[in-house]
């Protein structure tokens, strides 16, 4: 019998993992959680944790390129 627990997926998150999850790393994770693009962590006792649901629903709101509306980035049209 092969073992059940080590085939689940967590739902709740600790930080290095949430961030890894979107892609991105922890400083920048934090970054989104504090300007609220990302959410909140949930508490359990004193551990943080983020859950993966809420983690998909805020990447899905996230704007792809194209749809950037903060006007252009001076950094694109650099040249060398």
């Amino acid at each position: 019998m092969t073992d059940r627990v080590a085939e689940i997926s967590p739902r709740g998150l600790q930080l290095a993992q949430a961030a890894r999850y979107i892609g991105i790393g922890a400083t920048k994770f934090c970054q989104l959680v504090a300007d609220g693009r990302m959410p909140k962590a949930r508490r359990i006792d004193g551990r943080k944790v983020w859950d993966a649901r809420e983690l998909d629903d805020a990447f899905d709101a996230l704007p792809h390129d194209e749809e950037e509306d903060e006007g252009e980035n001076p950094w694109d049209n650099v040249t060398a």
